[in-house]
């Protein structure tokens, strides 16, 4: 001890209360830890301070902080039970005094590798949570020969009193963070299992998230576009919103935009007055009429013209519309849902769809992923259409073959999950015994056999014809058999396209759709 015992006891008020201070900063723990020691350094001439704390596993206690410059090397250091005095005082709770450290054979020296030991007295006291030690503080003291160490440890067991609260604390507002997390992860688990919409099938993470969007606007008015691509289910999505939203037990009305022309979608939407046109010889209920006080889902809304585009967007945006043939303004109390496969930004940098409409259709926006991009869901997809025609055609199919689960897998579904429900219709249909196999699906899922492997036919040039039969079936598929459409996509010709249809195998009728 330096000075006389008023200045130093004065000395050590102010370094509490400095320790205090930094204590309920809530900087950092090992910031925190390493500023007490530097007071303690500058306050109380304590040279390397040292806080060590205990390991999770409860097995060796590890550098925490340290006061003066440091190296990586130093905060490697570890004390288990029993070993030199920190681990003594770690196996008994105890504080340990060295009145001078070259006198004490116990004394490890590992941490600093003290040149000087000799001029030292070392003082270590427990850091005590709920009488099990859980850390150490210790320091050095200048070795004076007829110096009193009792006052230090009484002001180190004060300090090592003040970490212990510290670390209580911060542990009881991790375990605090910890409970909330788990708790509203559990919460979420619910909700989302709550309101898995019961007519949509799939349990991967990209379907958790479009039950989530869903859940979040069902029971809004809001309008919502549904985007994905041909057979991905936006009808389903569409039909799970309605009937989980406050308009439940009102209409649900669904237009087909796609199948019908300009005329005839003018007037199933908006209805037409008796004489309004040539064949007009009664008045017609346009389906907005229909889904009054309900939802109204427009499917492929990219496919309107002009004309009706400045027509829909009225009716979104005042709820107001004239049915064909009349002056007559009618309110729309109805939820409008929209749905799409075309790229809509696309087309309103074209000019073909009006931007202003698409900002109003495009509130909500929710994205059912491919089925490509969801192959976890296939399986529980095909285990669920088997048993529908199964129990539809009266038959008995309850499982699928390795060899034909496989072949889902590999195959890469342009058609998604309406192409995923005609296979196993297909399958189903042809199955002789209570098993779905592999040649029970359709020629378009057929893969090269085991035998073709190890006779060494299955080679690059064979892998590489079945990527370009499927790549153009795809293509032909998407153009409807159109030869010309799809040598365009591909970029090469036309006669090319027929060369390989003919090389390959394909057959165009079955792509073609009537």
């Amino acid at each position: 001890m330096q000075g006389n015992p008023k200045e130093y006891y004065t000395r050590e008020l102010e370094a509490l209360y400095e320790i205090a201070k930094m204590l309920s900063s809530g900087r950092m723990q090992t910031e925190i830890f390493r500023e007490i020691l530097y007071i303690l350094e500058k306050r109380l001439w304590m040279y390397r301070g040292t806080i060590m704390l205990l390991t999770l596993d409860g097995a060796e206690l590890v550098v925490e902080a340290l006061g003066a410059e440091y190296s990586p090397e130093q905060m490697k250091t570890t004390y288990r039970k029993g070993e030199g005095i920190t681990g003594k005082v770690l196996e008994t709770g105890n504080p340990e005094i060295i009145p001078r450290i070259s006198k004490e054979p116990r004394f490890q020296n590992r941490i600093y590798k003290r040149k000087d030991s000799g001029d030292f007295s070392f003082i270590c006291i427990p850091v005590i949570l709920e009488n099990q030690t859980v850390g150490t503080i210790s320091c050095d003291i200048v070795y004076e020969p007829d110096n009193d160490l009792s006052d230090v440890v009484r002001f180190l067991s004060i300090v090592a009193s003040m970490i212990s609260y510290d670390i209580q604390n911060r542990r009881s507002l991790r375990a605090q963070k910890e409970e909330l997390e788990s708790e509203n992860k559990r919460l979420l688990g619910e909700l989302t299992e709550a309101f898995h919409p019961e007519n949509i099938i799939g349990n991967s993470h990209e379907m958790r998230m479009v039950y989530k969007r869903i859940c979040q606007v069902a029971q809004s008015d809001t309008t919502v576009l549904i985007q994905g691509e041909s057979g991905t289910g936006k009808e389903l999505v569409a039909s799970a919103i309605h009937y989980n939203s406050q308009r439940l037990g009102k209409p649900f009305i669904k237009v087909n935009c796609a199948a019908l022309s300009e005329n005839l979608l003018e007037s199933e939407l908006f209805g037409h007055e008796k004489g309004a046109f040539t064949g007009a010889y009664q008045r017609r209920t346009g389906r907005i009429e229909e889904a009054e006080g309900g939802t109204l889902f427009l499917d492929e809304i990219g496919e309107f013209s002009p004309v009706i585009q400045v027509k829909l967007l009225r009716v979104i945006q005042e709820r107001e519309y004239e049915s064909v043939g009349s002056n007559k303004t009618r309110k729309a109390n109805v939820r409008i849902i929209t749905a799409t496969n075309r790229d809509l930004e696309a087309a309103v940098r074209a000019g073909t769809f009006r931007q202003d409409l698409y900002y109003r259709i495009n509130v909500f926006p929710i994205y059912l992923p491919p089925l490509r991009n969801r192959k976890s869901d296939i399986i529980l997809l095909a285990n669920y259409f088997i048993e529908k025609y199964s129990r539809k055609m009266n038959k008995l199919v309850n499982r699928i073959s390795t060899s034909a689960i496989n072949m889902l897998l590999a195959y890469h579904w342009p058609g998604n999950v309406r192409e995923l429900e005609n296979c196993l219709e297909h399958a189903v249909l042809l199955s002789s015994d209570n098993v779905v196999h592999a040649h029970d699906l359709p020629p378009t899922l057929q893969m090269p056999d085991l035998k073709d492997r190890q006779e060494g036919t299955y080679n690059l040039k064979s892998r590489t014809a079945v990527f370009e039969r499927d790549l153009i079936i795809d293509v032909l598929k998407e153009h409807n058999g159109n030869i010309n459409a799809a040598s365009k996509e591909l970029g090469i010709t036309g006669r090319m396209v027929r060369y390989k249809i003919q090389n390959l195998g394909i057959d165009i009728k079955s792509i073609t759709r009537k």
